[in-house]
């Protein structure tokens, strides 16, 4: 069993606004990420920070619980912690970003599969470039239920370098997130829905 944990708590600054809720080929960019997931997953738990209203509802609406992380502004240490503590014991977990809508399912797959196969953590890597998202089993999900600041899930890596399974895939998605008005317009170029 593997949980999503979907990261849709930045402020999305350098975009200019709500950037999860633009639209990409028809749909608010989040829900690519959430309809990628949605098949490979037992559950979606999309983390978002306060007063992000009109996303919790596009959220909801799609499938996903959604817990909102009061300490959100403290960076996405915090996000992932607060969405781990959710994720039942003995379950692994699968970390995505709200704002990587050109991810190809079976890259998320392929990186759940290695989990089921004993991995403790895979991830993806394109061209040689690790990628999302990243995998993790159950045994390391104390660890991110404690992480704080900015780092992200980077300390956990660290510590657990020797056991990292990087996976080749053709797959430019995983590199490729939406932090401008500019980088939207680029995956919308290059990105057909369910590839």
């Amino acid at each position: 069993m593997t949980v999503g944990i979907l990261l849709a708590a930045g402020a999305g600054s350098r975009f200019g606004g709500d950037k999860l809720l633009a639209p990409l080929h028809g749909k608010p960019l989040v829900l690519h990420a959430v309809d990628a997931l949605r098949p490979a997953v037992t559950e979606i738990i999309a983390v978002v920070r306060p007063g992000s209203e009109p996303l919790t509802a596009v959220l909801t609406q799609a499938g996903t619980r959604v817990m909102v992380c009061e300490q959100a502004a403290g960076g996405m240490g915090h996000s992932l912690a607060c969405g781990a503590r959710l994720v039942p014991a003995h379950t692994n977990l699968l970390i995505a970003l709200g704002d990587m809508p050109a991810i190809a399912p079976d890259t998320i797959a392929r990186v759940i599969a290695a989990l089921d196969a004993g991995a403790t953590i895979a991830v993806p890597c394109h061209h040689g470039r690790r990628g999302h998202p990243v995998g993790f089993a159950a045994r390391l999900v104390p660890m991110l239920r404690e992480l704080t600041q900015d780092q992200g899930a980077r300390s956990v890596l660290l510590a657990n370098a020797e056991a990292v399974l990087e996976i080749p895939v053709d797959d430019p998605g995983v590199l490729a997130d939406v932090d401008t008005v500019a980088d939207l317009a680029r995956v919308a170029d290059h990105f057909s829905p369910g590839h």
